[in-house]
């Protein structure tokens, strides 16, 4: 028995390939969207063809009483052993014409209600002896001038979230995976307000395309996936640099650069 897997942002695009993928690989299945009519389509297109056993949870995860149901899922359900936190928005324009209400709805979709079903999932998975979170990040984690700021800061936040999980859950049976794709043809781009078939066709992956590779990367051990970086070698190199810099970067003495005299 593999158990149950939640995914969040389940009804569409990379959610629903994580549910077709995961059903197929023994799951059943846990589905939570706003967006009802649509997961249990989905649902029983799923059980119809896996046989697998789906359950819907109709929740918009901006509000506190929606977000607290699916957080109290997490820790008392004992089939669950996979948590996808994949539901999140986006954002294309620049700050001085980003709304400001809107960035803090994005900050707390991406961030907050990603941590708090971390930390639900978390002791519930160290006390059941294993599990694993799949955190879906994005490339701008990493590269924040790419589009707007705060969506790339939310996406950083992911990634450092997933780093610390691993370093401190790593040892108690719970894997941690944070993907981070490029541009993936999904609606989250029409939502923000550009369609992805505005961007160079080479440039973006289809989302069936970006979990298979996601899920080759679990399979493989990565902590960090990158499913359109063509050379790993690249990624190790800089991740080697980040942390050769761990024991450089706190000093009781200034810099000789900043001619501080004590």
């Amino acid at each position: 028995m593999k158990g149950t897997a939640l995914i969040t942002g389940a009804s569409r695009g990379i959610g629903a390939v994580y549910a077709d993928r995961l059903a197929k690989r023994g799951y059943d299945l846990i589905l939570v969207a706003r967006d009802a009519a649509r997961l249990t389509a989905l649902g029983a297109d799923i059980t119809s063809r896996t046989g697998r056993t789906v359950a819907i949870v109709p929740a918009n995860l901006n509000e506190h009483g929606d977000l607290a149901k699916v957080e109290k899922r997490l820790r008392v359900d004992r089939s669950v052993t996979v948590l996808v936190n994949n539901a999140g928005v986006a954002a294309v324009t620049a700050l001085l014409d980003s709304d400001v209400d809107a960035m803090e709805r994005m900050i707390e979709l991406n961030v907050t209600a990603l941590t708090r079903l971390t930390y639900a999932a978390a002791p519930a998975f160290v006390a059941r002896g294993g599990g694993t979170i799949i955190n879906i990040a994005s490339i701008v984690g990493v590269l924040p001038e790419t589009i707007n700021g705060v969506y790339g800061a939310t996406k950083a936040y992911v990634l450092a979230l997933s780093h610390s999980l691993e370093h401190e859950l790593g040892g108690k049976g719970v894997r941690v995976q944070a993907v981070l794709p490029g541009a993936t043809a999904t609606d989250i781009w029409q939502t923000a307000g550009r369609h992805w078939r505005q961007l160079p066709a080479h440039l973006v992956m289809s989302a069936e395309d970006m979990v298979d590779a996601a899920l080759a990367g679990l399979d493989q051990g990565e902590r960090v996936t990158l499913p359109g970086l063509q050379d790993d070698a690249e990624w190790q190199r800089y991740e080697a640099a980040r942390r050769a810099l761990a024991g450089k970067l706190s000093s009781a003495t200034p810099a000789p650069r900043y001619q501080v005299t004590a």
